[in-house]
Parts: C-alpha cells; structure tokens; sequence
C-alpha cells in the first residue's frame, strides 16, 4: 500500500505522460508507490467548484490515508496571475503570512501534520541567466520561498525542499522549452533532491 501522496501544480505532474514526472521519478528512487494526485495548472485560489474539484484546486487534491509523507508544491500559478499588479501582495499574503504563521498554504501542512504525515514542501526552478515568461515574478517566488522555509523551521516534521539552486547559470537541459517547466532531466534532478531531504 502506497504511504506517500503528492498534491500540487505542472512542477510535479509535468513529464507525466511519459512516465518522467518528479513523482514518477521519485517513485523509482524511493522504491515504493505514491499516489499522485498532482494536476498541471493547479492553483490554491481556484473559485469554480466542478473543476476545482477535479483537483485544479490544490486543497481538494489531498485525500486521508495513512501517509509517512505528503509531498506538496504550489502557490507559483497563483503568484503568477497576481505579478505586476496590486494584487501581487495581497496574493502572498493570502497563501502565507509574512510571519509564516498562517495563509492557504499553512492550512493545507497543517492538514496533513495533523494527520500524522511528515511534510516535503518542494520549491520551484528558476532560469538563471535566461529570460523566461514568468522572470519578472522571481523576486515575488523569492518571497514566497523564504517564507516557505520559515514556516519550516517553525514546524516539526515539516522540510522545504527548494531547487533554486538546482540549475547552473546559462544552462537550459533542465527546463522544457517553454522554460518554465522542468524537462525529464530538471524532473529528475528535483526527484532526487526530494528523496535526499526525506531519507
């Protein structure tokens, strides 16, 4: 029986049709089954109720069970539609207080730590040295990511993952060509990133 469970956005699911997902990977490396419940195109903030139960709202992805670990990403397609407007603030602020002591982020750990789960909150990539479509919203992920690895170290049985760092300057083998979302090998790398801070 399966004893992790993924929830979030593309940075997961992405690669999945070809059996070259981060939790595809992720699996092979850990050598046992996750249920996947991770949807490209996933946001926290999402109104519509029939899709956003198909799981385009993160919060609806997460399902009980007996889980070691939830493995969660999102937030950066909320970021995104708030970048460059007066929204920007009042969207991080919604997914995260600036103290890290509340927001739709912390309700969905919370959910799970109180079910006994430890948490693996993975980060997002980033194009160093290359422009991409979402380049203006990194300082708002930055933000976002220090206030992801805050609220870590608040709560036990909680790691951020990030793979800020993960790609070297210039180099574009780990990103699709979109540059936004991560090739097999950027799935890879991430997978294996997630199975060192878990082991």
């Amino acid at each position: 029986a399966a004893r992790i469970i993924a929830t979030g956005d593309s940075m997961l699911a992405w690669n999945a049709g070809s059996d070259r997902s981060v939790v595809s990977v992720l699996e092979r490396q850990l050598q046992t089954r996750i249920v996947d419940r991770s949807v490209v195109g996933a946001r926290y903030h999402y109104a519509l109720p029939v899709s956003g139960s198909l799981g385009v709202r993160i919060g609806s992805q997460y399902r009980s069970g007996p889980w070691d670990w939830v493995v969660m990403n999102g937030g950066g397609n909320d970021l995104r539609l708030g970048c460059g407007c007066r929204r920007g603030e009042a969207q991080l602020d919604r997914l995260i207080s600036d103290d890290a002591s509340s927001g739709t982020v912390v309700d969905a750990v919370k959910r799970a730590r109180a079910a006994g789960a430890r948490v693996a909150y993975v980060g997002y990539l980033r194009t160093p040295g290359r422009g991409s479509l979402i380049a203006h919203c990194r300082g708002w992920g930055d933000r976002f990511e220090a206030r992801l690895a805050a609220r870590a170290a608040l709560e036990d049985g909680v790691t951020f993952v990030s793979v800020a760092d993960l790609v070297p300057y210039g180099d574009l083998s780990f990103h699709d060509v979109d540059r936004i979302h991560p090739s097999p090998k950027g799935s890879a790398a991430i997978a294996a990133r997630i199975a060192a801070a878990m082991k």
